[in-house]
């Protein structure tokens, strides 16, 4: 009979999960538990898991951790190894059912009460998704037990060497963007099955796959894929498969040179069986730009892409972009298809250790929007006490391993200005130096770039070389910026709402300072309580984000308070940052929020862009 593990509530793993996220790992080893005081059961389905069996599981798990280098950072090749190793060790000895394993509360318990260790090395100050399973295909043990229950064939002599296929960001867009094919284990195996019998001859593989669960899903209203026999469905598969790469074959052209150029990536052997051994070449980049494409750029903390964006438009060509959450990369590759966007944890990026990231080496930028640092002196302490200093430090480590010829970062006002940030300053310098980097701080103020908001940057700027004389801070574009009211008098109208214009006329200054808020906790709002209060006096509730614009029944009465304000919605804010309107952002509403918030305005990274490149074409 399946066993039934105990369930840790989200009222009870809330709080651990805040306080263990500053926690070091040795601390936190010290709080293993097989049992809680607040854990609960389901009432029937099975037996319960005895304590010993917990110990037993959590001493299966530390072995393979420790194979991988606990309690020391793994290398990412370690952390690839350990997933697939891990999925199947929980799948064979855990005993679940999947009713059970659908259980975000139980998965919670694991990691924050038999594993809090293990989990927080693999995701070090992990987000919520990561430890408290309100996303499972995001749970640092969830997800490996169901991407093994999909793959699982009991009947072969290695039941689980479809995990070797295709690496977790492949795997994802089968499972977590496209749950109609992925929620089927029958369907999911033939996938495997069909992809490890394909040539790509240098394709990119990643695309080819996108483009074959495309047609997948235009083909399932048609075709009951369950009842089919694997012979038949297979068969079914390859035919769609076949479709995906012989489009992509024929949407190059004789000049373009192959995405392999140097031989690096030899062309995928055709397979008739599946022996999960094939090193997934899914993360082969598309080309690299030719040199008539313009200065290229690697994009760090690539968020919803505003940076990037702005670089573009100087006439920068990105070789890639990076972002940690799942949902900023499906906004970057809903915008920009073309563009090679990679779901990576920035903390153990090594792009000088595999051959698929040689592109990115030697790039003439890269740049970094990097979360909100916080005032600290103690800048050596060891890592993973600070997120946010990690991420730093991560970032000039892949300065070193990439070596371009210029550095941009982009953070809060306060790190150039703040004497409390001085010896962070003092830090990022020491390595820049020792790196060959000459660099210079500035403020930059979107208001001065044509961006309706008042908001202030600081940035860092740094050159190789003679370049850096050659560097001239963006000067301000002439003219006063639009208004709230100018900016947005249109959509306010859209609905038919009749205020809009005596709206738009009260709401006569720019927008304060847009912030996105922590990813960890509470809904969207537009900032702290003085920005509420700038809102306030524009007749703008900033304490929520609306769904939709005013209709024509909505009587705007802001003397009445927040009820009779109207909220922006998130294109509206979309639009305050000087995003295009044809700008779209995944997710819910609260997600796509986020993103615009921590965006940085396209204008100012146009600005800095324009500016870095006449420094490189000077220097």
């Amino acid at each position: 009979m399946a066993l039934l593990y105990p369930r840790l509530l989200a009222g009870q793993a809330k709080p651990l999960h805040q306080e263990y996220r500053e926690l070091p790992i040795a601390e936190l080893s010290t709080h293993v538990t097989t049992r809680h005081e607040s854990a609960v059961y389901v009432a029937t389905g099975g037996d319960r898991v005895g304590e010993a069996d917990l110990r037993a599981l959590r001493e299966r798990v530390l072995d393979l951790a420790r194979s991988a280098g606990f309690p020391n950072e793994p290398s990412r090749s370690a952390r690839a190894t350990f997933d697939i190793e891990l999925a199947a060790v929980l799948h064979a000895e855990m005993d679940l059912m999947p009713a059970e394993a659908a259980s975000g509360d139980m998965w919670a318990f694991l990691a924050l009460a038999v594993l809090p260790d293990v989990a927080h090395w693999r995701f070090p100050r992990p987000p919520r998704e990561r430890v408290l399973a309100t996303d499972l295909t995001r749970h640092v043990f969830g997800r490996l037990w169901w991407r093994a229950q999909l793959v699982h064939d009991a009947g072969a002599a290695a039941p689980y060497a479809a995990l070797n296929i295709l690496g977790e960001a492949a795997f994802d867009q089968i499972y977590a963007r496209r749950k109609a094919l992925g929620g089927s284990p029958h369907l999911v195996r033939s996938i495997l099955r069909v992809w490890n019998t394909l040539t790509f001859e240098n394709l990119n593989e990643r695309e080819i796959l996108r483009d074959f669960l495309k047609r997948l899903l235009r083909l399932a209203p048609f075709v009951v894929f369950e009842a089919l026999e694997d012979g038949e469905l297979d068969e079914e598969l390859a035919a769609v498969a076949a479709e995906a790469v012989a489009a992509a074959r024929s949407a190059r052209t004789p000049e373009e040179p192959p995405s392999d150029a140097g031989g690096k990536l030899p062309p995928v052997a055709a397979s008739a069986h599946l022996p999960g051994s094939r090193p997934s070449t899914i993360d082969v980049p598309p080309e690299k730009p030719s040199p008539e494409a313009g200065p290229t750029f690697l994009d760090v903390c690539a968020g919803a892409g505003g940076l990037a964006l702005g670089l573009e438009q100087a006439g920068f060509t990105p070789v890639m972009l990076i972002d940690n959450r799942s949902v900023a990369c499906e906004t970057l590759r809903l915008n920009r298809p073309n563009w090679d966007v990679r779901e990576i944890d920035l903390i153990g990026f090594e792009p000088d250790r595999r051959d698929d990231y040689a592109h990115v080496r030697n790039v003439d930028l890269l740049s970094a929007g990097l979360p909100r640092l916080k005032g600290a002196a103690a800048v050596n302490r060891g890592r993973g006490n600070n997120h946010e200093l990690d991420v730093l430090r991560a970032t000039l480590d892949i300065t070193a391993a990439v070596r371009p010829r210029a550095l941009l970062i982009e953070n809060i006002p306060n790190l150039v200005t703040d004497g409390e940030y001085e010896p962070i300053r003092q830090y990022i310098a020491e390595r820049l130096e020792s790196l060959g980097f000459r660099h210079r701080w500035c403020l930059i103020n979107a208001v001065d770039h044509g961006v309706p908001q008042d908001r202030k940057q600081g940035v860092l700027v740094a050159f190789t070389g003679d370049a850096l004389d050659a560097f001239q801070v963006p000067e301000p574009t002439s003219g006063p910026s639009l208004t709230v009211g100018e900016t947005l008098a249109t959509s306010m109208a859209a609905r038919g709402w009749p205020q809009a214009e005596q709206w738009a006329v009260q709401a006569d200054q720019v927008a304060p300072t847009l912030v996105g808020g922590s990813w960890d906790r509470g809904g969207p709002d537009l900032g702290p309580t003085g920005s509420k209060r700038k809102w306030a006096r524009m007749g703008v509730d900033g304490g929520t984000v609306a769904n939709d614009v005013p209709g024509p029944g909505f009587r705007w009465a802001p003397d009445y308070g927040r009820y009779g304000m109207i909220a922006l919605t998130v294109e509206q804010t979309a639009q305050l940052q000087a995003f295009p309107r044809e700008w779209q952002f995944a997710g819910r509403k609260t997600a796509r929020y986020r993103q615009v918030g921590h965006a940085s305005p396209p204008p100012v990274g146009a600005a800095l862009g324009r500016a870095i490149r006449s420094a490189l074409e000077k220097g």
